[in-house]
């Protein structure tokens, strides 16, 4: 039985992370033959739907590890800091965790990529490696060099999975193409979807761009086509976006990004219906993968009052990830710890097996498409694309 971590009991084992909203934590009882992670998660702001799973997820990792003897004979203390969806708080908040004593020997966590470009840089310049759990961007670890690693796919990938997919098991010929421009995310995954669309033969009729206080203007009058991709990254703009395109007489399927796998963003819509989107796992009860099943139970019993999304796996996934790599270095210090990650091979998560290749800092994983309709979810499939293009 997993115990639920309710405050009481992370007080009592000095695990240190957040139950409630605030997300920050002290270290009163931090003893000094832990071993502490430093993780960045935003509980409130437009990120807080993605990251507030996360963080719950990681919170999980570390809650076993301590159970099963710590890591390296050592209890693993997990400082968590909110970054109120905002690079220049972020900053700050990751400045304070890297001066902590004892100082996290890696930093993880976020779920969009200018934030992670917030922290990372600074993280690197300390030494330490941050993984992040959900920000999908491939150019990334390039623009960190070494120290900056992903625990989920690229937005090529994913984005070339929906191109396939759409392709070949929807036979569309002809996609509508609508994104957010004023976010790095959006605007990577629709040139992706676009560049591999074409690839294969297909015509990206008309490309509408918006920003949130923009976009019953800017998607007004659509044309029709077989598919519309819709990169946007904020709930309510995906709620919206989707209700203009059905108010516009589009009744095609539409095809989103992972950020469409926030928490809540589907109950009680029976109006939804040929609604798709590309995501690191399904975790629905439907699910007979025994690593899925077992998380499921351990989640709900640690927060019976959420339901786990695939940014939850995300979030455990990065925690066990970043121990494995302690555990396989049989070292804490820093610079094992980024050696030793590079060379994962095969690392069972609830997401999938994850190796990073030789040279890369992006794991090779499979995407997982979902299907919409009246307000439930369902896997339609698993998909390894054959081709993605260079980030």
């Amino acid at each position: 039985m997993i115990m639920r971590l309710s405050p009481s009991w992370a007080a009592a084992t000095c695990l240190i992370t957040t139950i409630g909203a605030a997300f920050h934590t002290t270290s009163p009882c931090v003893a000094e033959e832990s071993l502490v992670l430093g993780a960045l998660y935003n509980s409130s702001g437009s990120q807080a739907g993605l990251d507030i799973p996360s963080s719950q997820g990681a919170r999980l990792a570390v809650s076993q590890a301590n159970q099963n003897g710590g890591v390296l004979g050592r209890r693993v203390l997990l400082e968590i800091r909110d970054g109120e969806s905002k690079a220049e708080v972020i900053a700050v908040k990751t400045s304070e965790l890297l001066e902590l004593t004892p100082a996290p020997v890696a930093l993880f966590g976020l779920s969009d990529t200018d934030l992670v470009l917030a922290a990372a840089p600074l993280a690197a310049r300390s030494k330490r490696v941050f993984l992040t759990s959900g920000a999908t961007s491939p150019r990334l670890p390039a623009q960190v060099p070494e120290y900056l690693f992903l625990a989920c796919f690229g937005d090529n990938v994913q984005a070339s999975a929906a191109a396939e997919w759409a392709w070949k098991d929807r036979s569309a010929s002809t996609a509508l193409v609508l994104f957010d421009s004023s976010r790095t995310y959006t605007k990577l995954l629709q040139g992706y979807f676009q560049t591999r669309f074409k690839q294969l033969g297909g015509e990206v009729v008309a490309q509408r761009s918006f920003t949130s206080a923009t976009l019953e203007q800017s998607i007004a009058e659509l044309p029709d086509a077989d598919v519309i991709f819709l990169a946007a990254e904020v709930p309510g703009d995906i709620q919206k976006a989707i209700r203009i395109i059905r108010d516009a007489g589009l009744s095609g399927p539409i095809i989103g990004g992972d950020s469409f796998d926030s928490e809540g963003l589907w109950r009680q819509r029976p109006d939804v219906d040929e609604v798709y989107f590309t995501t690191h796992a399904y975790l629905g009860e439907d699910n007979k993968n025994p690593r899925v099943i077992a998380f499921r139970k351990e989640y709900v019993e640690a927060f019976p009052d959420a339901a786990p999304v695939a940014f939850a796996a995300l979030g455990y996934d990065a925690a066990r990830l970043l121990m494995a790599a302690i555990k396989q270095a049989n070292s804490a210090e820093p610079e094992d710890i980024r050696r030793t990650l590079a060379g994962i091979r095969r690392f069972e998560g609830v997401t999938g097996t994850m190796s990073y290749p030789q040279g890369s800092r992006i794991p090779m994983k499979s995407v997982s498409l979902i299907g919409v309709s009246g307000g439930t979810l369902r896997l339609v499939r698993e998909i390894l694309p054959k081709s993605a293009p260079a980030p």
